[in-house]
């Protein structure tokens, strides 16, 4: 995406990626959903890591999807995706929005990480999310640096009716954001240039803090 200038203090190797993951995106979600499945079964592959393994990822990573998620402690994606070490690219902040770093880190994981998927992941009663439509609807103001992450999320969350009850207002809320974030994700120059040339998936998704069930927008 943008801002790759902002990466180039860093040493080379950083970036440094010998193969991108021998996986399609419709292949990479697939994963996703299936690892989500063992998860609500309670039949998560990965409880230990071996040492060798540890060992073998020092070297290099190929993430097969990247995730830009939610801070929210209650949801972690390598756990609700029953997911390995070295498996996702993932970038999280409060409200799963979008700012220059966020850009910045989406773009090194198409560029050099070269991942096919990625997943913007929203998440119900998100806070960031709810104190947005408080913005929206009553004017509420916040701290300085949180009203600066909220003013981010408040464009997204207009369309939503303020007559709904608030538990599914903040429901539509999320998803809003969710989409708004894609839409944002989709202008830049980079990934039209990847989506056309069949490069890259970009899907939207939310997790369910009470089932564990991740539902992926259509």
């Amino acid at each position: 995406m943008c801002y790759a200038d902002e990466f180039a203090t860093l040493p080379a190797m950083a970036f440094t990626s010998h193969a991108s993951p021998d996986i399609t995106a419709d292949q990479a979600l697939r994963r996703l959903i299936e690892g989500n499945r063992r998860f609500l079964r309670g039949q998560a592959r990965f409880p230990t890591m071996r040492k060798e393994i540890l060992a073998e990822l020092a070297r290099e990573q190929r993430p097969y999807a990247t995730i830009l998620g939610c801070s929210d402690s209650r949801v972690p994606p390598e756990l609700l995706f029953d997911a390995s070490f070295g498996e996702l690219f993932v970038i999280r902040v409060a409200g799963n929005t979008v700012s220059p770093e966020i850009y910045g880190s989406m773009q090194y994981a198409g560029v050099h990480l070269q991942t096919p998927l990625f997943v913007v992941l929203g998440h119900e009663g998100c806070g960031a999310v709810a104190a947005a439509m408080e913005s929206r609807l009553h004017g509420a103001r916040h701290h300085s640096r949180i009203e600066a992450l909220v003013s981010k999320i408040v464009p997204a969350v207009r369309s939503v009716s303020a007559k709904l009850p608030p538990n599914r207002r903040l429901s539509d809320a999320v998803e809003a954001n969710v989409r708004w974030v894609m839409k944002r994700i989709n202008q830049t120059p980079e990934v039209k240039a990847r989506r056309a040339e069949g490069q890259m998936m970009l899907v939207g998704a939310v997790y369910a803090l009470r089932t564990g069930r991740v539902k992926f927008l259509k």
